[in-house]
């Protein structure tokens, strides 16, 4: 742990869940894998970044010591649920080397201006109707 500046506050990086994000269908009713990614790519947001946020299939699936089909389909679950914004797709950049995808945190704004959407406390759970027999 860091040492406490003389206003007693440490230069530490922590990662904030609000209650109010903690309370949400969309986080209450998600596995632990997505909500462990969800903070793994917020771990990388910097507070002027989002938009920007670097984190391959391959170094999440490292971070969350699963395999990469298995990162890749929490990837898809946080983006269903309004949690991410892919802001940039992968693809093979000009020298032929491989550029990740970038991503953007929906509860906070971005640094060209665009609002936090927020979509998820809009999400809610598909509920099927009970089949006649």
């Amino acid at each position: 742990m860091g040492k406490a500046n003389r206003t007693g506050r440490s230069k530490g990086r922590y990662v904030q869940l609000h209650e109010w994000f903690q309370r949400t269908e969309a986080w209450a009713t998600m596995s632990p894998g997505p909500r462990a990614l969800y903070v793994e790519v917020k771990r990388r947001f910097n507070g002027a970044n989002n938009g920007d946020l670097f984190l391959s299939h391959r170094d999440a699936a490292k971070a969350l010591n699963v395999s990469r089909n298995t990162a890749s389909r929490y990837f898809a679950e946080l983006q269903e649920r309004g949690f991410l914004r892919m802001t940039q797709a992968h693809c093979l950049g000009p020298a032929g080397i491989g550029q990740t995808c970038k991503w953007a945190l929906e509860e906070e704004t971005t640094p060209d201006g665009r609002a936090a959407t927020k979509s998820f406390v809009r999400w809610t759970a598909k509920t099927e109707t009970p089949r006649k027999n």
